[in-house]
């Protein structure tokens, strides 16, 4: 079958004429011919040098600090679970601003909310009461009691990020262990390998991954690492020294990997034992992503947290971040231990407050588990069709990892140019944590182009 060539791809060549267009590509070199017919037969092509898109990097990228290495689509819209870049090619969004856009992009309840609290009251400072801050963490505890979690949650320190979250919740049970011990003697601070709790210097001293780490080393003193889902180590790791514990009940970076109930309870058991505060960062598998608010819903309430975090989806892509607190460490902290300028603001808290009040509905949470078969069933039959590629599926609701036995970039870019989005984590493992109000037909389709992506790369 012909194709016609793109007009920019026409211009750039020099080629003025459609009807030339035979002529014009017989005298191309095969690598010009050759991307060509790959744009011709990709519905999403990754921007061109010579695109707008591309042009738009190039201006922009010198002044940014380089962070990120970034493919060539630049978004400009968002609506629901679909994405539109600058060249106004579509996308399926399996990523949800990594876990974040939990009610999908530009969901109308928050833009509403956004454009009246923009008219009315966006920031005063933590010197003065406003009505949206209370409002939030009243929410916040009276829901996670209600869910089952966290049994004992008492108030809330709202702040800005999630590294911000743990930052607290790190400050908060040294204090804590400042409050039982005052020679300071009880500072030690445990997480687990394959975790990661942030950028920031106490989060990333939390988070050892020699990638992240050691770029900044020397970390902060008095962090010990231990390794998930090790029962038998529980012991010699958290010690009489030890001031507080930090673990994901599901490690999303790290590659998806769940923490056992059995080790959740006897770690909770630890920490009671020589006094440490347990804190579960729930940044990214919380909120309702496991199809209950959070992913210790279900445990009995001896596993259950001093101290939990939350962010991500807190905001839908408004930056929010919170951590939820018993009674103990609240009593502990006291006023001008801590603070923020930005954090509690009226917007953010108006914002977040909308979030929970959908992210609590209890359809949008049985819609979460029943979406996460449709995800499993697809995954078991393409680990089937190729099982020396597909090693594991992990993973509870709308946060699952397909494990790989080979680097997963080159189909995360035949996924892309096909209209479909998706992200990695831990090592060759692909992460699937699209908005949670995603559906069933939309998980159908960027699956079958999954399935295209990896059949075009074999």
């Amino acid at each position: 079958m012909a194709y016609r060539l793109p007009a920019r791809r026409l211009a750039s060549i020099g080629v003025r004429s459609l009807s030339s267009q035979a002529t014009a590509a017989s005298n191309l070199s095969q690598k010009v011919q050759d991307s060509i017919s790959r744009e011709a037969s990709l519905p999403n092509p990754d921007p061109s040098d010579d695109s707008a898109s591309a042009s738009l990097v190039k201006e922009h990228s010198k002044f940014m600090l380089a962070t990120y290495a970034r493919p060539p689509p630049v978004f400009v819209k968002g609506q629901g679970s679909y994405l539109w870049d600058l060249e106004n090619r579509k996308y399926l969004d399996f990523t949800a601003g990594i876990a974040v856009n939990a009610l999908g992009h530009s969901d109308p309840g928050a833009v509403k909310v956004i454009s009246d609290q923009a008219q009315t009251l966006w920031h005063a400072s933590n010197l003065y009461y406003n009505p949206w801050t209370g409002a939030l963490s009243q929410l916040l505890v009276e829901s996670t009691l209600e869910s089952g979690a966290m049994h004992d949650a008492a108030t809330v320190f709202v702040c800005n990020s999630g590294s911000e979250a743990n930052e607290a919740a790190i400050k908060f049970a040294r204090k804590v262990g400042k409050s039982v011990d005052p020679s300071g003697a009880k500072h030690e601070f445990v997480s687990f390998h394959g975790s990661f709790h942030g950028r920031t210097m106490g989060s990333l001293s939390a988070t050892p991954n020699p990638k992240y780490q050691t770029p900044f080393a020397p970390m902060l003193p008095g962090f010990k690492y231990g390794n998930f889902n090790d029962i038998g180590a529980i012991n010699d790791l958290v010690t009489e020294k030890t001031c507080g514990v930090i673990i994901e009940p599901i490690q999303g970076e790290g590659g998806v990997n769940v923490a056992s109930e059995e080790f959740l309870l006897a770690l909770a058991k630890r920490c009671r034992e020589v006094g440490a505060v347990l804190v579960y960062d729930e940044i990214q598998c919380g909120l309702s992503r496991t199809g209950t608010l959070w992913a210790h819903s279900q445990l009995p309430k001896e596993a259950h947290p001093d101290i939990l975090t939350t962010a991500k989806a807190l905001g839908n892509g408004f930056p929010i971040g919170a951590t939820i607190v018993n009674k103990h460490v609240s009593e502990t902290m006291k006023i001008g231990d801590h603070g923020t300028t930005f954090g509690g603001n009226p917007m953010a808290c108006r914002v977040a407050h909308y979030v929970v009040s959908q992210l609590v509905d209890p359809k949008l949470q049985r819609d979460v588990v029943s979406k996460s078969q449709v995800f499993k069933k697809r995954f078991d039959q393409i680990r089937e069709r190729y099982p020396d590629l597909v090693a594991e599926v992990r993973g509870k609701g709308l946060i699952l990892g397909l494990q790989l036995t080979q680097d997963p970039s080159a189909i995360i870019k035949a996924a892309r140019e096909r209209g479909l989005l998706m992200i990695t984590c831990g090592t060759n493992t692909l992460r699937f944590v699209p908005p949670l109000n995603i559906s069933e037909e939309e998980i159908e389709s960027g699956l079958n182009i999954l399935e295209e992506a990896i059949k075009a790369t074999r």
